[in-house]
């Protein structure tokens, strides 16, 4: 269904048609594994939208990720990413605030799943989660590599011994000409609960 014209403003595509900015799918998760959109995107919209909303993992000190599929693949390793990654933290404590590139979040020419949030430090607690986006672009071009970028907001567990606030943010392309259809999110370890919403925008 379209959105209505405050809240396409809201989520950065102010300007567009309203008719332009569509919910494609709404999955939830519970106790899943991962959770998989297939099949939707397509050449039909020049960006994807990934929403991800109360996700909260079963496993406390794990990180959220993200891999794709070209046109027939099946496992979600087969196209490298290169990525940059830097986080900034606030602690409970009050200590003073970080802003850091985080290295062992970032990829370079990898078919390893990208981070979404920094490795073992998002936490499973029943006031713990994380929400966030991840934009695609033209995933379905023949021709040019699919640039992505998403913004994160966890509870985290610890850093290293005080829970507090993360805001992460990660950036890059998928290297690959062929186009993308599928995509896949996941915990590092373990099943999670929360809902994922795919929105395209022309």
């Amino acid at each position: 269904m379209p959105l209505g014209a405050f809240k396409a403003a809201l989520m950065g595509t102010a300007g567009v048609s309203t008719a332009d900015v569509v919910l494609l799918s709404s999955q939830t998760a519970s106790n899943s594994a991962s959770i998989t959109f297939t099949g939707l995107m397509t050449s039909t919209y020049g960006e994807y939208i990934f929403k991800f909303y109360n996700i909260n993992p079963a496993t406390d000190g794990v990180h959220f990720s993200f891999q794709v599929n070209a046109t027939d693949g099946a496992d979600y390793n087969d196209s490298a990413i290169t990525s940059s990654f830097f986080r900034a933290v606030q602690e409970q404590d009050a200590n003073p605030a970080e802003l850091a590139y985080i290295t062992n979040s970032d990829l370079a020419q990898s078919a390893s799943f990208q981070m979404l949030t920094p490795s073992g430090t998002t936490g499973n607690g029943s006031d713990e989660s994380l929400a966030g986006e991840l934009h695609i672009f033209n995933p379905a071009s023949t021709t040019y590599v699919k640039h992505f970028y998403a913004r994160t907001s966890s509870y985290y567990s610890n850093h290293p011994t005080v829970e507090g606030i993360m805001d992460s943010f990660a950036g890059g392309y998928i290297n690959d000409t062929t186009a993308i259809d599928d995509i896949q999110f996941k915990i590092n370890s373990g099943n999670f609960d929360g809902t994922i919403k795919m929105w395209g925008v022309k």
